[in-house]
């Protein structure tokens, strides 16, 4: 439904564009068209046409706009979420100092590893 009432919202608002560039503010635009002949529509009419259907699709926007928001899926918002909330908490400070291990860790295999020279061995 989302989906639906986003597509409408994108018609709506190309529409929208095309009424108001057919429109001039100084009152030409396609009313100005018919001034010579006024065998269809009179220059008036088109101007009346032209305001109602701005007003019709400006409003038909607002109504699809809080309609799209009471549709947004919820879900993969929080899913998103607590990816991000994951990562945050698993994040590493960069200026924290590292844990080197104070103790050697005891081998339980056959591998040992060889001791480290002394000083003594050395002289």
């Amino acid at each position: 439904m989302y989906t639906l009432i986003t597509v409408l919202i994108f018609i709506v608002c190309v529409l929208l564009i095309l009424i108001v560039l057919v429109q001039n503010s100084k009152g030409g635009g396609l009313a100005s068209n018919f001034q010579s002949s006024n065998q269809i529509m009179g220059v008036r009419k088109t101007t009346d046409f032209l305001e109602k259907a701005t007003w019709v699709l400006a409003g038909a926007l607002l109504v699809l706009s809080i309609m799209g928001s009471a549709f947004i899926p919820r879900e993969r918002m929080t899913q998103e979420q607590s990816r991000v909330q994951q990562q945050i908490e698993t994040a590493v400070d960069p200026t924290q100092v590292p844990n080197f291990p104070t103790t050697v860790p005891e081998t339980g295999s056959g591998d040992e590893i060889p001791p480290m020279p002394s000083e003594e061995d050395n002289n």
